[in-house]
């Protein structure tokens, strides 16, 4: 099993590309992680938010992260983060044990979304997947999407369970992602869910980002994180404002519509979509146009 430390750095929440008839483009996927690799970051996240998961099947999903794998050199080069959540316990135990069966470094795990657990239902739930698999998990807490919110002192709680190594906290909440830091295991690992939040979160403790902006511009998501970990501050501030129009307009509608427009235009993939999914509006195409051109990256597949 992979040590906690492993899991620091940037992540990059892998789109997923479609091609116009809305079957996966592989080879277009095998590019996509590949150049996350050659760029330097840390962790690839295949079937996560970004990746829209919950239109994918556990076949198409399998696909992905044995790429993921590929490309990553079974984890010499990256480690692959693999999506399985849900809000059927068992399901996720299934689709956990398929991801650690293809050779899948970890896992991350979104809280069960619709059904609103309580604080020991969530305890119960993430117990039980991690009582089923040897892999290392990360906690996934975006209350914004699921209408389920992971409190910290059941984050403590599930800390002490020896495989759940970490979260990767999207509440938006700086008060509690604060205390979230101040009383988990130095061990144990807090990643930002938010581009925006990378800089105050790894000022408070963190280690880390889970990125949708990496997908856009992977070395300089390398760069800012790096900055901040040695302590260099005035790097961090720099890139941070540079890169703050591009972190923003990624959420000017509903991700990874607009990362996957942008990217688009980058020359990277096609803007296709699975519904419920659907491509941007013109004036958010001209939102996210007019960063991609203040920061030169319209039409060049920039790192």
């Amino acid at each position: 099993m992979e040590t906690s430390t492993s899991w620091t750095g940037v992540g990059t929440a892998l789109v997923t590309p479609f091609k116009k008839n809305g079957a996966i483009d592989e080879a277009l996927y095998r590019a996509l992680a590949r150049r996350q690799v050659d760029a330097g970051v840390h962790i690839l996240v295949p079937c996560g938010t970004t990746g829209e998961a919950p239109t994918l099947t556990l076949a198409e999903k399998r696909t992905l992260v044995e790429i993921a794998i590929q490309e990553s050199e079974s984890g010499r080069r990256a480690l692959v983060l693999a999506g399985a959540g849900g809000y059927d316990t068992r399901e996720v135990c299934h689709a956990v044990a398929e991801m650690e069966k293809i050779g899948a470094n970890g896992i991350l795990s979104v809280t069960p979304y619709y059904n609103r657990p309580t604080q020991e239902g969530l305890f119960q739930h993430y117990r039980a997947i991690a009582e089923s698999t040897s892999l290392p998990i990360i906690l996934y807490n975006v209350p914004g999407r699921t209408g389920c919110n992971i409190e910290p002192a059941t984050v403590l709680r599930l800390s002490a369970i020896d495989n759940i190594v970490g979260v990767k906290e999207a509440s938006g909440n700086i008060s509690q992602i604060a205390e979230i830091c101040r009383i988990v295991p130095r061990e144990f690992v807090v990643l930002s869910g938010d581009d925006v939040l990378t800089l105050p979160l790894m000022a408070l403790g963190g280690r880390g980002i889970i990125s949708v902006a990496s997908n856009e511009a992977p070395e300089a998501m390398v760069q800012l994180v790096a900055a901040i970990e040695r302590g260099d501050l005035a790097t961090a501030q720099a890139l941070n404002r540079r890169l703050m129009p591009l972190m923003q307009v990624n959420f000017v509608e509903s991700s990874p519509g607009p990362v996957k427009f942008a990217m688009a235009e980058m020359g990277l993939c096609e803007a296709h979509y699975r519904l419920p999914m659907v491509p941007i509006t013109d004036a958010s195409k001209a939102k996210v146009l007019a960063v991609l051109e203040s920061l030169e990256m319209k039409g060049h597949a920039v790192s």
